[in-house]
């Protein structure tokens, strides 16, 4: 795909906040910009989606009727 260049005018504002995500992401002004508008416009890569974070239960081994938050209670009765 060839490249376009384009000479953009930037609010004040907006220059603030692409700063400041350079310096978050560590990247340069083109990927930032490239980013944002593929953002803006809906359209992002598929790659760059963090996978969803997925919650793993784990069985503690409480016996029913013992309720977990009150064990201090519990074992002050002991």
């Amino acid at each position: 795909m060839p490249l376009m260049r384009i000479t953009l005018t930037i609010d004040p504002e907006v220059e603030k906040l692409l700063l400041r995500e350079m310096r978050r992401t560590n990247c340069g002004m083109n990927a930032v910009v490239n980013d944002v508008l593929r953002t803006g416009l809906g359209v992002r890569d598929k790659k760059s989606i963090t996978p969803r974070y997925k919650v793993e239960p784990h069985a503690f081994g409480i016996r029913p009727g013992i309720d977990p938050y009150r064990l201090n209670q519990l074992a002050d009765e002991l």
